[in-house]
């Protein structure tokens, strides 16, 4: 019940004033976000590879208002991209991007995110790694699948996400996995309103398992985004049943959630890449991961009362 409230304080420039100066916040967004800078995120880029884990790294922001901001997402990346070039990880570090940072809400905003993302997808692919479009909520998702689609004509490694909440998704899923995409996907993580997502929990649950089952049966690559020990082992038995081997499929878990499970898996020969998120401009990501599961939220109300 709590997770549109937050979603909405996710939207509002008071709440996000009130929680960026409260004395505790920093402490319990680092559980998250590891760092503010690509200095700060090479290190934890080196330290989880060398656990046999993989990654994929979003610059955090969004919401930008000007052209000049869109520029300096796609330069983060680029900046992003060429310090972990030396590193040699090729495709176990992949980007993660979300085109509102690159324009897409802008006047002319689908040709902008276009041209602003396709800089990162070329810089990703001269390092061997590729890049995996975010999705946001459900008003820009038919941008995002057609440059999606527009990239894969020179990228066809290029990936989408989807969000089992949505009503729309199966047939996204059935479309994608036809044509052989790499896609992520999630349970959803934005205020949707009841005519486009389904609300209660036992619905997005089932509606994950028959998306699920479609990507596996498909010709694309399955990237199960998911903390969620009955799904993940739904995954593994769909995965069994279509015939995958580990190395075509994986999962996906965030930074800072199940630390133990990202290398149990990685221990039993399962592709494990960790959702990494660095930069300052951390609210709405946070915001948004407290909202996904009740756990976050007590770990910060309880470090609140333990400090105050």
């Amino acid at each position: 019940m709590l997770g549109p409230v937050i979603l909405a304080a996710s939207r509002s420039d008071r709440m996000r004033r009130l929680i960026s100066a409260a004395p505790v916040t920093k402490q319990v967004v680092d559980r998250f976000i590891p760092g503010e800078t690509v200095d700060d995120i090479v290190p934890i880029i080196q330290e989880r590879t060398a656990k046999g884990l993989e990654l994929t790294m979003d610059v955090v922001g969004e919401d930008i208002t000007t052209r000049e901001q869109a520029t300096a997402a796609r330069d983060a990346y680029l900046l992003l991209i060429d310090r972990i070039k030396d590193l040699e990880l090729g495709p176990k570090v992949e980007m993660s991007v979300k085109l509102s940072m690159f324009g897409q809400a802008l006047e002319g905003g689908h040709e902008l995110a276009l041209n602003n993302v396709r800089p990162v997808v070329e810089a990703a692919a001269a390092i061997g790694t590729t890049v995996t479009l975010d999705a946001e909520d459900h008003t820009t998702l038919d941008s995002m699948f057609a440059i999606h689609d527009e990239l894969r004509k020179d990228f066809p490694q290029t990936g989408c996400v989807i969000q089992a909440y949505l009503f729309r998704t199966e047939a996204d899923a059935r479309r994608l996995a036809a044509n052989g995409s790499r896609v992520r996907l999630v349970k959803g993580a934005y205020k949707e309103p009841a005519e486009v997502a389904y609300q209660q929990k036992h619905e997005i649950d089932k509606a994950y398992v028959r998306i699920l089952k479609t990507l596996m049966e498909g010709d694309g690559y399955p990237m199960v985004g998911s903390h969620d020990p009955r799904l993940i082992s739904i995954a593994q038995e769909l995965a069994h049943h279509a015939g995958r081997k580990p190395d075509e499929y994986e999962f996906q878990m965030l930074y800072g959630i199940r630390g133990d499970e990202h290398l149990r898996l990685a221990a039993e020969g399962h592709r494990m890449r960790v959702y990494t998120a660095y930069g300052t401009d951390w609210y709405g990501y946070f915001m948004r991961r407290l909202a996904e599961k009740p756990a976050n939220l007590r770990f910060f109300l309880r470090s609140m009362i333990t400090k105050g």
